[in-house]
C-alpha cells in the first residue's frame, strides 16, 4: 500500500521542514544581540526566549507521538505550517519580550511537529538498509539548514539588513515545504502493533531505554548550549561566531550523511563514550583559545556531538520498535526539554560573569571575552558528565550482542 505513494515529494518535502527547523535555529541565534539592544532584554531574558524554543519542541513532540497513528503525519504537518508562520510573523512584529515568549513558543511547537511525523512517516515509507539511508539524508538536514541559515544571518548582517529581514528569509522553505506536502497521500504504519499506545508504553519499560532517556538530557545541553549562544558567547574571541557555527554543522551534516557506517563499525556506546570526550576537549579550547584556533576548538566540538543525537534517537528505533513515533519522540522531547530548562541557567551565567568582571575593572571586548570563557568553562560539565555516564553505559552493554553488532544503525535528527 505504500508503494503507491509519491515517496520523492513527501521526502523532499521533509527534508524543506528540517531545513526550516535549522534555519529557526541559527538566524535566531544570529539576531539575539539585536533583540537583547532592541528591547533592552539581558542576557537571562535572552536565556528564557531560547528556552520557548526548546520547550515547544518537546510539547508537540510527545503529543505528535501520542496522536500520530490517530490523526496522521498530513494534519501534524499542517499544525507545523501554521506554528512556524505565526511564530515567524509574531516574531517580526514583536512589541517586547512576552511577545518574543510567546512567538518563540510557537516556533519550537511547529518544530517538534516536523519531528513527530517526519520520523516515522520516513520510517513507515521505507524498510531495512534503504529506511537507514533515508533517515540519515533526511536529518543531515537539520545541521545543513544551520549551516545555510548561519552563512545567510552572517552576510544579510553584513550587508546591514535587519533582524526581522531575516526573519522572514525562514519562511521561504516553510512555504516551500507547505506546497510540496498538500494534496499528498500519506503512508501507513508497517507493523500494526505498533500503533498501540499501550504496546508503545510496554516496550518503553525497560531500563536501557530509562538509562537512555537520562543520557539524552545531558548530550542534547551539550550539543545546543555553545551553539545557541556563539554569537553573545564568542563575539569578541576574534573569531567569527557566525562562521564558527556555519563550521560545526557542516562538519556535523557530512558526519551524519556517513553515520551508519561508523556506528557499525565502533558501535553505539563506542561511539558515544567518545563524543563525549571529543565535547569536552571542544568546549574546553573555547573556553581558552582565541582567534583562529577557536575554529580548530570548532571541529574537534562538531566531532564530539556529531553522533549524539542519531545514535541516541536511532537506538530507540532499531531496539524498541514497537515503541514506534511515540519511543522516538520521547526520547527527542527529553533532550528539547533538558535544553529548555538549562537555556536561562545558561543567560544567568552570562550576567553574573559579566557583573563579577565588571567589578573588576573589565570593560568593552576584554570583558565579553572573559565571560564568555568563563561561562564556557561551566558548560564544560555536561560532557564531562556524559563520559560518566557513557562509561557506565560502555561496561553495561559491553557483552550485548544487539547492542554493539547493528549493521547500519538508524540515526535521526
Amino acid at each position: 500500500m505504500n508503494d503507491n505513494i509519491n515517496k520523492n515529494a513527501l521526502f523532499y518535502a521533509s527534508c524543506l521542514a528540517l531545513i526550516t527547523t535549522g534555519f529557526t535555529f541559527s538566524i535566531r541565534a544570529g539576531i539575539l544581540p539585536q533583540l537583547g539592544a532592541q528591547f533592552g532584554l539581558s542576557a537571562e531574558q535572552l536565556g528564557f526566549i531560547n528556552s520557548m524554543w526548546f520547550l515547544g519542541f518537546p510539547i508537540s513532540m510527545v503529543i505528535g507521538g501520542l496522536v500520530y497513528h490517530s490523526v496522521g503525519p498530513k494534519i501534524i504537518m499542517n499544525v507545523a505550517f501554521v506554528c512556524h508562520a505565526l511564530g515567524i510573523l509574531l516574531t517580526i512584529y514583536a512589541g517586547g519580550y512576552t511577545t518574543l515568549l510567546v512567538s518563540t513558543l510557537l516556533i519550537g511547537i511547529a518544530n517538534g511537529c516536523t519531528e513527530a511525523a517526519c520520523n516515522p512517516m520516513i520510517a513507515d515509507m521505507y524498510s531495512g538498509v534503504k529506511m537507514n539511508k533515508m533517515l540519515n539524508r533526511f536529518h543531515m538536514w537539520f545541521p545543513g539548514g544551520i549551516l545555510l541559515g548561519a552563512l545567510i544571518s552572517k552576510f544579510m548582517t553584513v550587508l546591514g539588513f535587519s533582524w526581522e529581514a531575516q526573519m522572514w528569509v525562514i519562511l521561504v522553505p516553510a512555504v516551500a515545504y507547505a506546497f510540496l506536502f498538500f494534496g499528498k497521500t500519506f503512508p501507513r504504519p508497517q507493523v500494526e502493533e505498533a500503533t498501540s499506545i499501550l504496546s508503545n508504553l510496554k516496550s518503553m519499560i525497560s531500563p536501557l531505554y530509562i538509562f537512555l532517556l537520562v543520557c539524552m538530557a545531558f548530550t542534547a545541553i551539550t550539543e545546543f548550549g555553545p551553539g545557541q549562544w556563539v554569537e553573545i558567547i564568542l563575539g569578541s574571541s576574534g573569531a567569527d561566531p557566525m562562521l564558527i557555527l556555519a563550521l560545526t554543522a557542516g562538519l556535523v551534516a557530512v558526519l551524519r550523511f556517513f553515520a551508519g557506517p561508523v556506528v557499525a563499525t565502533l558501535g553505539q556506546t563506542g561511539v558515544l563514550l567518545g563524543g563525549a570526550i571529543f565535547s569536552a576537549i571542544g568546549i574546553y579550547m573555547f573556553s581558552t583559545v582565541t582567534g583562529a584556533m577557536a575554529y580548530v576548538a570548532a571541529i574537534i566540538f562538531a566531532l564530539g556531538y556529531g553522533y549524539f543525537w542519531p545514535v541516541m534517537v536511532g537506538a530507540v528505533a532499531q531496539r524498541v520498535p514497537l515503541s514506534s513515533a511515540l519511543g522516538m519522540s520521547i526520547i527527542g522531547a527529553v533532550g528539547m526539554f533538558s535544553s529548555s530548562i538549562f537555556q536561562p541557567i545558561i543567560g544567568s551565567w552570562i550576567d553574573g560573569s559579566m557583573a563579577e568582571y565588571t567589578a573588576q575593572g573589565l570593560a568593552g571586548d576584554a570583558l565579553q571575552l572573559a565571560a564568555g570563557q568563563d561561562t564556557l568553562q561551566k558548560m564544560i560539565a555536561f560532557p564531562a558528565i556524559l563520559i560518566v555516564l557513557f562509561t557506565i553505559l560502555f561496561f553495561w552493554q559491553k557483552n550485548s550482542k544487539k547492542t554493539e553488532k547493528i549493521p547500519q544503525a538508524v540515526t535521526t535528527h
